[in-house]
């Protein structure tokens, strides 16, 4: 029989690989829009490499109603923003409700109500609110299409404060509602907002929902971009896209670092900005997109490049055209999907297109994909609803395999498809935690399993 010691030695080293392994595996949430950093990075392991042949494992499936907001999942649940209309209603007013569900099951553990009207909306687009909510510990914040914003208990539900910014901001509801995803940044909750006459960012109390400072005039729209915050230049900054400039403000204090010119035609500042080292890209469906290389030393930009054509068909624009998906950095080099839902992938440090791909999603006006990284590799939804692994290389684009993540539905008056074609869309975000994605429509809320032992 092995010695004492021996025995010893071997109990550790079992219980040293115990744990090594369960942190391998350290499960991760996806608690506010495009993941744990904002950044569209989902940092598992233990994932699939490629897809089963027939399908992914179903763990459950939710009834849910209209909406463009993707699902969050965090602390063992998952948070969905829906909307109904009013049975009857010729002004386009119902109810947001906000449903939080056992991550496990699927069951609802609860779900609250608000009024909200979309007749300010775009008709083929008033299906729901837009914004992905965001989890911050036991609380759980909205904004809603036509521009409440709540927070919630992630417990109970119970309603902790809420504020009306058309009423107390003077909010206009912009033509494609209220779409920018709240932000939480140390004390505060910070939202784009579009307030008039001087609150076009805005950042509250996250515990009281008071303001706690106000930045920009609202000389223009707000646009539909949500903002993001970064370290570069010694210090925090808080980065946001609107329909004039991109504009970096202290996250503290709302006082403005720098600001780089970039009027856009109609609001269509929608894309997430995409910061990689020294890289800080927005793209737009006009002029294109702009690079800017940001000061390591003091928070300041400067552009690198920035798109010319004014044009709208892909053959005869420069640069990347993104309108509502968000591009990807990766090393020198930028991948996106046009607005003609061509892929292309793009020089950073010059613009010069390098390939364009039609490979990955439909060719057709507001051809749209979403595009997470996991590793050296990319999870991309695109519209049909359909789950691809790709990697984006230099030399082109390599699909490794691609599934059926969940059908496109369209609920609305006329179908929430894009003016020029009125196909069914899968335009809400995923989110990606603990080995699973959850993805929904506008019927239905779904779990799936990505965990690679489920496949074995």
């Amino acid at each position: 029989m092995p010695h004492r010691l021996e025995l010893t030695r071997i109990v550790v080293l079992a219980a040293c690989a115990a744990v090594l392994s369960t942190a391998a595996l350290r499960a991760e949430d996806w608690p506010q829009w495009r993941g744990v950093a904002r950044d569209a990075v989902w940092n598992e392991n233990g994932v699939v490499e490629r897809f089963a042949g027939d399908g992914l494992i179903v763990k459950w499936r939710t009834p849910v109603r209209g909406g463009f907001a993707g699902p969050v999942v965090a602390g063992g649940r998952v948070f969905v923003l829906d909307y109904e209309e009013n049975e009857g209603s010729r002004t386009m007013d119902g109810m947001e409700r906000l449903v939080a569900l056992d991550e496990q099951t699927g069951a609802v553990l609860w779900e609250r109500e608000w009024p909200a009207t979309y007749r300010n909306l775009q008709w083929k687009f008033a299906n729901g609110p837009r914004a992905t909510p965001a989890v911050d510990g036991d609380r759980v914040y909205v904004l809603g299409a036509a521009g409440m914003l709540l927070c919630f208990d992630t417990g109970t539900g119970e309603l902790i404060w809420q504020v009306d910014t058309t009423v107390d901001y003077d909010l206009t509801v912009p033509v494609y509602g209220v779409s920018q995803s709240p932000l939480v940044e140390g004390n505060n909750l910070i939202v784009l907002l579009g307030g008039e006459p001087d609150a076009k960012v805005v950042a509250f109390d996250k515990e009281t929902g008071s303001e706690a400072w106000r930045a920009l005039d609202s000389t223009s729209e707000a646009g539909y971009s949500s903002p993001i915050v970064i370290d570069a230049g010694g210090v925090r900054q808080l980065i946001v896209w609107h329909a004039t400039a991109v504009t970096s403000l202290d996250p503290q204090t709302g006082a403005v670092y720098w600001n780089q010119d970039h009027p856009i035609g109609g609001g269509m500042a929608i894309a997430t900005p995409v910061w990689s080292g020294r890289y800080l890209v927005v793209s737009q469906f006009f002029n294109g997109a702009m690079m800017l290389v940001l000061n390591p030393d003091r928070p300041a930009a400067r552009v690198l490049w920035q798109g010319e054509a004014r044009v709208e068909w892909p053959d005869q624009t420069d640069t990347l055209h993104a309108l509502m998906s968000t591009p990807i950095v990766s090393g020198d080099y930028l991948y996106g999907v046009g607005s003609y839902g061509e892929l292309r992938g793009i020089d950073a440090t010059s613009g010069e297109r390098l390939w364009k791909s039609e490979q990955m999603t439909v060719q057709k006006r507001f051809g749209t994909a979403y595009i997470v990284r996991n590793g050296d590799r990319w999870f991309v939804t695109n519209d049909e609803g359909f789950l691809i692994i790709a990697r984006f290389t230099p030399e082109g684009y390599e699909e490794i395999d691609r599934t059926l993540l969940l059908r496109p539905t369209t609920r609305t008056r006329g179908g929430a498809s894009g003016r020029w074609d009125d196909r069914a869309v899968l335009w809400a975000h995923p989110a990606f935690a603990n080995r699973h994605v959850v993805a929904r429509n506008d019927a239905e809320v779904v779990r799936l399993s990505l965990a690679a032992e489920d496949y074995e």
